[in-house]
């Protein structure tokens, strides 16, 4: 398994989310069929939201796939939904999902719902049969069986003997006993109020103030009644909490809090008075009762109904499953569904080949995976199951931290530079080249940093909620994708750069394993570091997986890889900083062979035919180490209570130490069943689990020849050990320095097998095409020649992009003869991704696969050879030049299907509307609004400086508080709903807002005005004449004073918010695709907007008598705050990281630069002569 195994400790059932509920489509446009993958999905209040949240008589189609290893999880959810079918009372649903305890007529329903859907599901035919396969699917016969069990456990738990109901009642009542103490009384939960987004503080406080707040109710009484008789009603245990992977019992995680999903800002934010506990469980179940009818309207009809299927696996054995059958069609690939269980993943044959299950997905929803596997596992994951529309979408999510600063350190999460991963992986956070997000989390560093300095200088807050979107860079730029014109040959990387950078990434992953380093490095941080010492999520079958996608997004041909990983293993073996990679080597051999990435020149001779091989047929480079491991050496181990280390086992010889970290275990019987010759086992799993008697079983892939070729294979033991970090010492202190948990000879065959393992298939490296436009109806221009594959050239520390270039082919016969006659070609940036190349009148538009610094650019003619190259720096993260500075506001889209890159798409009838009287918006509206700028921002605006996002900022800021009343300025605070955009250099206005309502973003924690916006253009002008003056004289009219460069960033913006919230469709002849270009124009007293919106979905204006006339000639629009971005604020690199271009280490004592050139860095003068050879050739001062 690519992730490392931690030994279990005590497990918990996280039945019900927390965090609050979001719209998976939001980043597509509504025209779009959403095809939707949840990794580790949790419970289903991001489906339940989704399907609420679409607009009235959508035509969309939604497809969710909802993969969880949890069989408990998939159990609640797919009952729930049934529930939500068959018309059973809210109320009803809510108890059954939400409570821990039931009343009688809750339970009577669940065992009667449960006795139907075992009847109906039996195997794959009969489930296919019922009425509910129309909207609910399974990906595999073991998911159905598993869920079928956990229905079966529940109808069966009233009748079980009263010893085990009394044991299950007493685990029910043990799971908030810590939380009950009196000392705890009125402890705040922050991870509830995180719901109530910028009134987190608000929520704070009403709770801290209320003993008897949800909180503490839910956890006295284990529902969330308040009346006394409600309470002592509900007394049967739940049985959807009573069993999980764990077994019988409870395992429900004690800050469970049902109110979690929800969204709670407009309860406080429009609160006239203190918020009682028993309002915010009812606002919580007003929303999930809408969510309820929303989705039980949507299935009603089964041909448009929504597609929700249930997949039963680890994220991401789910993961290479699927991917699997998308590129090869193999149904089951062999793959385990999860630790401890040997049931392989074998897709449904009829769900997948008849085309109805995706492989593919728009939208990738990966929960708060990344505490769990680490963000390189996700990505390595996810990245190859995302569609190429432009508008496909992948997001990740973290709630823990491990640095120092939890608002930094996002961007070590890649442990390589993200501009350079995005060409990698085609994979780019939105905010890295915006420089802003919709999205709010300012409550998130308001609160991280309160608690910052309530807490001793060595130790910081342990949460941090951060959401990320990622999309393709290049999908970007919006000229390109409404022309059709996005790259499809992936960028070319220098072989040996590559190979360094890899190499750089293999030594940032696993450099800490060794405790000198571990303990420099953390110095400054060192009781958190320590504590969290075993939290590491990274094995070296995850960088090989990495491997396999890097060679696989890249399309590198054999040649060319074996000269990347040369380098690569010629850095591995010259690096001495990592003295504990010499022991976990063979792990990463082991699985580049096996993977197909590598091979290694040790694997080119045979193993020797001795030992466990003496008579096997064939002795393949890597074989299968099966390792029966005694429960009662099982049981030993967790009597000394040594918490939840790294697991993993070690091949020990008398000369010889080798540790395998990608290991798979499970509780059973490994039966041989081959012979001799070709040994074969056999599993029978334990069906008690952790609970049985049975022995654990470990399997692990190691290179053959260290089992015969090293020393005599009497004297190798195989051994499950604890991994020794600073964190284990206790462990060292009980059980010894090789923390040795059991082993066994290599020749007792008792409890060692030795199994021959094949290798797997190749990488699938799809053939690219010759053409750099990824559309056949592409209309960029290309008069002059053919673009070949941009090349990617990093910097002289392998680490960031020097530049991008492009190699233009001429092939046009007059240019040709122009060219090589002296014609002296043109360059210029048309669009972010984008460079005009004219000729002799001839023009090719030249594409990037990410945004570039066309100012900077360079052009290198080869006239003899007929083709001019184009070299530009890269414009990323968004401090840089040009790039999408040219338009920071794209809107992009396939054909009419339009919807902004950067800006989350809302449907503003589902948004709860700000109320303005009677609510305290003084406290927190003003603080949230201004919390968009960061400390940059307000220093250049302190010194006066035009930053054109930073002016637009401000405006937002003055129309928000304007509308709600609370600007500070004014000694009468009324609300002012109609603003006009003035220039401040000409005195000219073009266009006004006007502001109906102000609505609460539930989703994304932040505030919008739903207005409509009029622009005065000549002819609109022409037209409202007659009663424009009125409104200019009425005094209701503000003007917003808009400066430097501003006007033109509003000209982009306007789409954008425009698009954001349209319930309309864009039509054939809509201005947008005519003209191929949004906005239209940049122009003063110009229109940006097509008109295809205009005067539709203009009820709100409707409303105000002194507005109706202008409803013709207006177009609705959603404004709201862009927030600066945390992670991006420090951006640079530190001079001291610079490394070796030979060895990769540090000075000795300082690092040198090349005196000639100054740019290849060496540690010393022995390593610059070694490699003078090389670089001479390049060498240019």
């Amino acid at each position: 398994m690519s992730q490392l195994f931690y030994w279990p400790g005590k497990y918990y059932l996280y039945a019900i989310g927390n965090t609050s509920a979001v719209c998976l489509t939001r980043n597509l446009p509504p025209e779009e069929d959403a095809d939707i993958l949840l990794l580790g999905c949790g419970d289903p209040r991001h489906v339940l939201y989704t399907i609420y949240s679409q607009q009235e008589k959508s035509s969309r189609s939604l497809d969710f796939t909802c993969v969880d290893y949890e069989p408990a999880v998939l159990a609640r959810n797919m009952l729930l939904f049934t529930l939500i079918a068959d018309d059973v009372p809210v109320s009803t649903i809510w108890n059954i999902f939400y409570h821990m305890y039931l009343d009688t007529e809750s339970h009577a329903v669940l065992i009667a719902q449960c006795k139907k859907l075992v009847e109906r599901s039996h195997n794959m035919e009969a489930w296919r049969a019922s009425p509910y396969s129309a909207y609910l699917r399974v990906s595999t016969e073991y998911t159905l069986m598993e869920i079928r069990r956990h229905w079966s456990l529940y109808i069966s738990m009233p009748e079980l003997p009263s010893k085990r109901q009394k044991a299950i009642r007493q685990a029910f009542e043990a799971i908030f006993k810590e939380q009950r103490r009196p000392s705890t009384a009125g402890a705040v939960s922050w991870s509830s109020a995180r719901s109530a987004g910028p009134l987190l503080f608000e929520a704070g406080d009403t709770w801290s103030r209320q003993p008897d707040n949800h909180v503490r109710n839910f956890r006295n009484t284990g529902t969330t009644f308040f009346q006394s008789k409600d309470v002592s009603a509900a007394k049967f245990p739940n049985p959807t909490l009573a069993y999980s992977l764990v077994g019988e019992g409870c395992a429900l995680h004690y800050a469970t809090d049902p109110i979690m999903g929800f969204h709670l800002a407009a309860v406080f934010g429009n609160s006239e008075a203190a918020v009682a506990p028993v309002d915010v469980v009812q606002a919580a179940r007003k929303q999930f009762s809408e969510w309820c009818a929303a989705s039980r309207m949507a299935v009603a009809d089964s041909a448009t109904a929504p597609r929700i299927r249930f997949f039963l696996a680890d994220a991401i054995a789910a993961s290479r499953a699927l991917r699997a059958y998308g590129s090869t069609r193999t149904l089951k690939l062999g793959v385990p569904v999860a630790q401890f269980c040997t049931q392989l993943i074998h897709l449904d044959g009829e769900e997948y080949t008849s085309g109805r299950a995706p492989t593919s997905f728009n939208v990738i929803e990966t929960s708060n995976l990344i505490d769990y596997i680490g963000l390189l596992n996700v990505l390595i994951s996810s990245a190859s199951l995302l569609s190429r529309s432009p508008s496909s979408v992948l997001y990740t999510e973290s709630l823990l931290f491990q640095g120092k600063d939890a608002t930094k350190e996002f961007a070590a999460l890649l442990h390589a530079d993200i501009g350079t991963m995005a060409l990698i992986l085609d994979l780019c956070p939105t905010d890295y080249l915006s420089g802003f997000t919709t999205r709010s989390n300012t409550h998130e560093l308001s609160m991280y940093y309160s608690e910052t300095k309530k807490q001793r200088r060595d130790t910081v807050p342990s949460q941090y909620h951060q959401v990320t979107t990622w999309k393709s860079p290049s999908s970007c730029d919006s000229v390109l994708a409404l022309r059709g014109g996005r790259p499809s040959l992936s960028p070319i990387f220098d072989t040996r750069q590559l190979g360094t950078l890899l190499f750089d990434m293999y030594h940032s992953l696993f450099r800490q394993e060794d405790a000198r380093t571990f303990l420099a490095e953390n110095k400054d941080n060192l009781a958190r570091a320590v504590g969290m010492a075993n939290i590491l999520h990274y094995n070296r079958e995850t960088f090989v997986f990495l491997l396999k996608l890097v060679r696989e997004r890249l399309h590198i041909p054999a040649s060319e890889w074996l000269q990347v990983m040369g380098r690569f293993q010629e850095l591995e073996w010259e690096d001495t900083t990592m003295p504990m990679n010499t022991i976990n080597r063979n792990d990463l051999y082991a699985n580049l062979h096996r993977q197909n990435v590598y091979t290694v020149l040790a694997y080119s001779s045979p193993p020797q035919r001795i030992g466990r091989f003496a008579d096997w047929d064939v002795v393949p480079p890597v074989v299968r180490v099966v390792l029966s491991v005694p429960r009662e050496k099982i049981v030993a181990f967790e009597r000394l209570g040594g918490g939840t280390p790294v697991v993993q086992c070690h091949v020990r010889g008398v000369r010889s130490m080798n540790a395998f970290s990608a290991i798979h275990l499970a509780y059973g019987r490994a039966l041989a069943i081959g012979t001799k010759r070709s040994p074969r086992v056999r599993f029978e799993q334990d069906p008690q689990g952790r609970h049985g008697t049975f022995p654990l079983v470990v399997s692990f892939v190691m290179s053959a020849y260290l089992l015969s070729d090293i020393e005599s294979p009497e004297g190798i033991k195989v051994s499950l050990s604890v991994r020794s970090t600073t964190g284990t010492n206790e462990l060292v202190r009980k059980m010894g320095m090789e923390l040795e948990i059991f082993g066994a000879k290599l020749m007792d065959e008792g409890h060692v097998h030795v199994l021959p393992e094949p290798q797997l298939s190749p990488a699938v490296l799809a053939t690219p095409t010759g053409s750099s436009i990824s559309s056949p109806n592409a209309t960029t221009i290309s008069n002059i020649g053919r673009q070949g594959a941009v090349v990617v050239e990093l910097d002289e520390q392998n680490e960031l992009v020097s530049s991008l270039s492009a190699r233009v082919d001429i092939t046009d016969a007059d240019v040709v003869r122009e060219f090589g006659s002296g014609a002296i070609p043109t360059i210029s940036q048309t669009s972010p991704c984008a460079m005009r190349l004219t000729v002799a009148d001839r023009v090719h538009d030249v594409i990037f696969p990410f945004p570039v610094i066309g100012s900077q650019q360079k052009l290198r003619l080869a006239r003899k050879s007929r083709y001019i190259e184009v070299v530009v720096p890269t414009s990323g993260p968004f401090l840089k030049p040009d790039g999408m500075k040219l338009n920071p506001f794209p809107v992009v889209g396939d054909g009419k299907a339009l919807v902004p890159w950067n800006i989350h798409r809302i449907v503003l009838s589902r948004l709860p509307v700000l109320a303005l009287r009677g609510s305290q918006l003084d406290p927190w509206l003003n603080v949230h609004v201004g919390s968009m700028l960061s400390a940059r921002e307000r220093k250049m605006r302190k010194k006066q400086k035009a930053d054109a996002l930073l002016f637009v900022k401000d405006t937002l800021h003055f129309i928000t508080v304007y509308s709600a009343g609370t600007q500070q300025e004014s000694q009468v605070k009324v609300p002012v709903r109609v603003f006009a955009l003035r220039d401040e250099t000409t005195n000219n206005c073009d266009t006004i807002f006007f502001i109906s309502d102000l609505r609460f973003d539930v989703s994304s924690h932040t505030v919008v005005c739903d207005g409509y916006v009029l622009p005065l253009t000549h002819n609109i002008m022409l037209k409202i004449a007659s009663f424009f003056g009125l409104l200019v004289g009425s005094g209701t009219m503000v003007d917003v004073r808009v400066f430097e460069g501003e006007m033109e960033a509003w000209k982009q913006l306007i789409p954008a918010f425009v698009e954001r919230c349209r319930t309309w469709e864009h039509t054939d002849n809509c201005e947008y695709l005519t003209r191929q270009e949004v906005p239209l124009t940049q122009e003063m007293e110009s229109d940006p907007l097509c008109s295809c919106g205009r005067g539709k979905d203009v009820d709100g204006l409707l409303k105000v008598p002194e507005w109706r006339r202008y409803a013709p000639f207006v177009t609705r629009i959603a404004l709201s705050p862009l927030f600066a971005v945390s992670y991006l604020e420090t951006v640079g690199r530190d001079p001291s990281a610079h490394k070796c271009s030979v060895c990769r280490g540090k000075g000795k004592p300082k690092i040198m630069a090349c005196s000639k050139c100054q740019k290849v860095r060496y540690c010393s003068a022995a390593c610059q002569k070694k490699d003078w050879p090389r670089h001479k050739p390049t060498c240019k001062a």
